[in-house]
């Protein structure tokens, strides 16, 4: 019998956080919502590493908008920005420590057509929105697991993204990606494309 998929556990999420999102590319984000049953292959995260960390936004300190940074890890934390985008980051790190890791881009797999190469576009494709804000990660709605079809990736690292604000802590290299796959949000439309095609049954 084929192994099964296994959901991710809490004391998975409760490591160094660096560690953590390293080790989320090539896992599954699972959402079972209004489109029903959506998949997606994680290829690209962002580690946030707060109070210290000024491109986190625990760095603030605990307000309403990121008490849940500071809660148990294996948690959903999900923050609009512009007004418009949603992001889903998962809460990591011990208790009372306030890192999260934003998750970049995903490769469709199962239920999910739209977009996904980008933090906000795989929102709007798998339907997570602030409703979900808080959601536990072990539980039946939204939740990460390692599939039984699991694909080591090949992983690169580079500064974060549109953190410019930050300083010298924009130019740490605390994003991860699988530098295979033609879903990472850096990926040019041209190269996406032309993998994509060769990629084709």
């Amino acid at each position: 019998m084929p192994p099964a998929a296994r959901k991710l556990p809490r004391d998975f999420y409760a490591r160094d956080t660096l560690k953590v999102a390293r080790e989320l590319l090539g896992m599954h984000l699972v959402h079972v919502g209004p489109a029903g049953r959506q998949v997606g292959r994680i290829v690209e995260t962002e580690a946030y590493q707060g109070p210290l960390d000024l491109a986190a936004h625990s760095s603030r300190g605990r307000t309403a908008r990121t008490d849940v940074m500071f809660g148990p890890p294996g948690h959903a934390y999900v923050y609009l920005i512009y007004g418009f985008w949603n992001c889903l980051n998962v809460v990591a790190a011990a208790e009372g420590t306030p890192h999260a890791i934003l998750l970049r881009a995903l490769e469709p797999v199962e239920g999910t057509t739209g977009t996904t190469h980008g933090p906000g576009l795989l929102c709007r494709a798998l339907h997570i929105d602030r409703s979900l804000n808080r959601t536990d990660l072990l539980g039946r709605t939204l939740w990460i697991e390692r599939p039984a079809d699991y694909r080591m990736p090949r992983v690169s690292r580079s500064p974060r993204i549109g953190v410019n604000y930050a300083g010298a802590w924009a130019r740490k290299p605390w994003r991860f990606f699988d530098r295979d796959s033609p879903y990472v949000s850096t990926v040019t439309a041209a190269a996406r494309r032309k993998a994509l095609a060769r990629a084709a049954p």
